[in-house]
């Protein structure tokens, strides 16, 4: 399958690094809206196009892989590209989702191609086992829990505060909140109680802490619901201690059983990630070949994971998985 990049950071250079653990796969081009001559690829002999050329390869790639953000790139993006490619997505504004179906499903039906959206692990791999244990334990209750890992999201909205050089936010789940879940106490948790905030801040010169520290903490829709701690650190310490991207969480689900629903079940899902994006990544390259395959018998439309049979994302045949993974 040969494979086309839309964008190369964080998590492009994760799809360029992942491809070389599939072997049905290929990096055919990355596009880019930067000048091409300034991106360095780790693969030799890869094109690196712009952006502004990217129909030009309409009938050169089985499949593009975007990997843009959800809030302004992916809504215009993904519709676009599907005129021309099947296409993959990682768009993870929940509440813009059916908008976004919609969106990419008129076009990817038009064009004959599939387009998979929100793809990823949240939404993506835990979004399935919610549906999963939903579906299962009809009679009970949802839970999911993110971290400890870094919010990229968070970050940022801390780095445009007036006098933050650089700063990183993990989310953090609380451990009694956990711990009454697995206990299938059905416990009614507020977002405070999940969650809490711990913000390593390197300030720059001159700049007022205690003011930083309001501002961070009072912030609307990121920290004001939650408690947060701020550590103020050198550059340094950033860099030696905070440069990675970790994250994870777990999505448990407890329910009842029986005829007077006296038997008390728990299904937990967990995530424990070293590096974020390469793990998204990962995930993308599957559905990516979901999609070829899927458009290969003649299907089109938007489709989310949900949709999606498990078979059809492994590179394994279908001999195989009967014989070792069933």
């Amino acid at each position: 399958m040969k494979v086309g990049i839309y964008g190369y950071g964080n998590l492009g250079r994760g799809i360029e690094s992942g491809i070389r653990q599939q072997p049905d796969m290929e990096l055919a081009a990355v596009f880019t809206r930067r000048d091409p001559q300034t991106v360095k690829l780790q693969t030799e002999g890869v094109p690196v196009v712009s952006a502004a050329d990217v129909a030009d390869w309409k009938d050169k790639l089985d499949v593009m892989i975007l990997c843009g953000g959800s809030a302004t790139d992916l809504p215009k993006q993904t519709p676009e590209l599907a005129k021309y490619f099947n296409v993959i997505d990682s768009f993870d504004t929940h509440a813009r989702i059916p908008e976004h179906f919609a969106d990419v499903d008129a076009v990817s039906k038009a064009a004959g191609k599939v387009g998979i959206i929100s793809v990823g692990w949240d939404p993506g791999l835990f979004s399935l086992n919610r549906v999963l244990s939903d579906s299962v334990l009809v009679d009970g209750k949802d839970y999911t829990f993110w971290g400890r890992g870094v919010s990229q999201g968070h970050s940022d909205a801390i780095r445009r505060i007036e006098g933050v050089k650089d700063a990183r936010q993990y989310t953090v789940p609380v451990p009694a909140a956990l711990d009454a879940v697995r206990s299938g106490k059905n416990p009614e948790l507020t977002t405070r109680e999940k969650h809490t905030r711990e913000c390593y801040v390197v300030l720059e010169e001159g700049a007022d802490a205690a003011k930083v520290e309001e501002q961070i903490k009072t912030m609307p829709n990121y920290f004001a619901d939650y408690d947060t701690t701020v550590h103020f650190i050198s550059e340094e310490e950033l860099k030696k201690n905070h440069s990675g991207l970790p994250h994870g969480g777990s999505v448990i689900h407890t329910g009842k059983s029986g005829l007077n629903l006296d038997h008390n079940h728990v299904i937990e899902f967990k995530l424990n990630l070293d590096s974020n994006p390469e793990f998204t990544s990962l995930v993308l390259l599957c559905y990516a070949r979901a999609a070829v395959r899927l458009n290969s018998e003649g299907v089109s439309g938007c489709k989310t994971v949900l949709d999606i049979p498990p078979a059809y994302l492994s590179a394994k045949s279908g001999e195989d998985l009967r014989a070792h993974l069933l």
